[in-house]
Protein backbone atom coordinates (compact mmCIF):
# COMPACT_ATOMS: atom_id res chain seq x y z
CA UNK A 1 0.00 0.00 0.00
CA UNK A 2 1.38 3.53 -0.79
CA UNK A 3 1.34 6.19 1.84
CA UNK A 4 -1.29 8.25 0.54
CA UNK A 5 -3.63 5.03 0.63
CA UNK A 6 -2.88 4.29 4.35
CA UNK A 7 -2.95 8.14 5.36
CA UNK A 8 -6.54 7.97 3.84
CA UNK A 9 -7.26 4.68 5.61
CA UNK A 10 -6.08 5.75 9.00
CA UNK A 11 -7.98 9.14 8.89
CA UNK A 12 -11.47 7.12 8.11
CA UNK A 13 -10.78 4.84 10.79
CA UNK A 14 -9.76 8.03 13.22
CA UNK A 15 -13.64 9.70 11.98
CA UNK A 16 -15.72 6.19 12.96
CA UNK A 17 -13.88 6.04 16.08
CA UNK A 18 -14.88 9.66 17.52
CA UNK A 19 -18.33 8.88 15.53
CA UNK A 20 -18.81 5.44 17.48
CA UNK A 21 -17.75 7.21 20.65
CA UNK A 22 -19.72 10.13 20.19
CA UNK A 23 -22.67 8.27 19.53
CA UNK A 24 -22.05 5.83 22.69
CA UNK A 25 -22.02 8.94 25.21
CA UNK A 26 -25.13 10.60 23.29
CA UNK A 27 -23.16 13.35 22.55
CA UNK A 28 -24.36 15.06 18.95
CA UNK A 29 -22.28 17.79 18.35
CA UNK A 30 -20.46 18.33 15.20
CA UNK A 31 -18.57 21.34 16.77
CA UNK A 32 -16.63 18.53 19.08
CA UNK A 33 -16.48 16.11 15.97
CA UNK A 34 -14.85 18.90 13.89
CA UNK A 35 -12.10 19.57 16.23
CA UNK A 36 -11.11 16.30 17.09
CA UNK A 37 -11.25 14.84 13.61
CA UNK A 38 -9.34 18.08 12.57
CA UNK A 39 -6.18 17.18 15.25
CA UNK A 40 -6.15 14.04 14.02
CA UNK A 41 -5.66 15.09 9.99
CA UNK A 42 -3.14 17.34 11.65
CA UNK A 43 -1.36 14.43 13.13
CA UNK A 44 -1.68 12.33 10.07
CA UNK A 45 0.02 14.51 8.21
CA UNK A 46 2.67 15.35 9.93
CA UNK A 47 3.87 12.14 10.69
CA UNK A 48 3.46 10.80 7.15
CA UNK A 49 5.39 14.16 5.69
CA UNK A 50 8.61 13.65 3.73
CA UNK A 51 11.21 15.07 6.05
CA UNK A 52 13.50 16.80 3.42
CA UNK A 53 11.54 16.40 -0.04
CA UNK A 54 8.09 18.32 -0.57
CA UNK A 55 5.74 16.94 -3.24
CA UNK A 56 3.32 18.95 -5.22
CA UNK A 57 0.59 17.68 -3.14
CA UNK A 58 1.84 18.51 0.03
CA UNK A 59 2.39 22.42 -0.87
CA UNK A 60 -1.12 22.75 -0.41
CA UNK A 61 -1.38 21.50 3.13
CA UNK A 62 -0.50 24.81 4.62
CA UNK A 63 -4.08 26.12 2.58
CA UNK A 64 -5.93 23.79 4.13
CA UNK A 65 -4.26 24.09 7.34
CA UNK A 66 -4.57 27.53 7.82
CA UNK A 67 -7.90 27.19 6.84
CA UNK A 68 -8.94 24.54 9.52
CA UNK A 69 -7.50 26.72 11.95
CA UNK A 70 -9.81 29.42 10.70
CA UNK A 71 -12.42 27.70 11.14
CA UNK A 72 -11.30 26.35 14.90
CA UNK A 73 -10.81 30.01 15.68
CA UNK A 74 -14.49 30.00 14.79
CA UNK A 75 -15.51 27.92 17.20
CA UNK A 76 -13.75 28.41 19.93
CA UNK A 77 -15.30 32.17 19.41
CA UNK A 78 -18.63 31.17 18.99
CA UNK A 79 -18.23 28.61 22.56
CA UNK A 80 -16.88 31.75 24.09
CA UNK A 81 -19.78 34.03 22.98
CA UNK A 82 -22.19 31.96 24.15
CA UNK A 83 -20.69 31.25 27.98
CA UNK A 84 -20.27 35.11 28.48
CA UNK A 85 -24.01 35.69 27.40
CA UNK A 86 -23.61 38.06 24.05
Amino acid sequence: MRKKQIAAIVLGIWLMIIAIVMLRVRLYDLEIFYVVGFIGFLVIVELLEPRYVQPGPLQYKNYLIAGGIVIFIGIVTQIIKDLMGF
